[in-house]
């Protein structure tokens, strides 16, 4: 496969079973950790906990995501769009067909004023930017919804444990918030951040991570040329993508060296 073929959408099969995994493990993991006593816990194994959720929260973030793209279940729109629904309704309560637009918007016109996901116009601070950011996902009706499920789900874990509003403030706030943070900085500021006389097609770049460290710092959104270059492709085939690119890049390179006057 070349760079030129590389466009198809990728199979349901794979995406669809990472999907059902990063959601399996998302709720076990709630269940476990909730009604647990975190305070006996040693502070390795808590941060663990901790960072644990953190990523299960970004993946639910990155199976909407693929759902937003129609990658989930190709040809069946309405059970992909559903799937995309329950993982953003269990990220942050997050509304998938507003989210949706603003995604397939932030694709049509990246690093434009009509980019829902570009740094406000009055500066590109990465503070204000964040704030800007997260304005466009957690409205009023998010964070009460939020607040809600947050207050219900102590309410229940009340009735095993002791702690039960420091463990949905551990294992349910301080998750979606770093997590918010990976999205931010790996899917968002470091891939769009301007850098003068730099440009290209999309106005991203990718990171120069390692692919075991792409996966951890937020499911290879840091390869973000090869996302916006190829959006018909899952996270997972984006480490893919960019090998090609660069074994495109050497073949290029060394024909251009042949084709050099002896």
């Amino acid at each position: 496969m070349t760079l030129a073929t590389a466009t198809a959408p990728a199979s349901s099969g794979k995406g669809l079973a990472l999907a059902a995994l990063i959601l399996l493990a998302w709720i076990v993991s709630l269940a476990v950790l909730l009604p647990g006593d975190s305070g006996h816990l040693p502070l390795p194994l808590l941060l663990l906990a901790v960072l644990l959720r953190s990523v299960l929260h970004t993946g639910l973030f990155i199976v909407g995501h693929d759902a937003m793209h129609g990658l989930l279940l190709p040809g069946r729109p309405q059970a992909n769009h559903g799937l995309g629904q329950l993982a953003l309704g269990l990220y942050a309560g997050l509304p998938y067909r507003a989210c949706r637009a603003n995604h397939l918007r932030h694709h049509h016109a990246p690093g434009s004023a009509s980019d829902p996901d570009h740094h406000p116009q009055h500066g590109p601070g990465i503070l204000r930017w964040y704030v800007h950011f997260m304005a466009g996902y957690l409205g009023v009706a998010q964070m009460l919804l939020l607040l809600t499920g947050w207050a219900l789900l102590a309410l229940i874990t009340a009735q095993f444990s002791h702690g039960a509003l420091e463990n949905v403030l551990l294992f349910c706030t301080l998750p979606l918030l770093i997590s918010s943070l990976q999205l931010f900085v790996f899917g968002t500021y470091l891939p769009h951040r301007e850098r003068p006389g730099e440009s290209n097609s999309h106005q991203a770049r990718s990171l120069e991570l390692p692919v075991w460290l792409s996966l951890l710092a937020c499911f290879h959104f840091g390869y973000h040329w090869e996302h916006h270059e190829f959006p018909t492709k899952a996270w997972f085939q984006l480490p893919g993508m960019r090998r090609l690119r660069f074994s495109a890049r050497r073949q290029s390179l060394r024909l251009a060296h042949e084709a050099l006057p002896r």
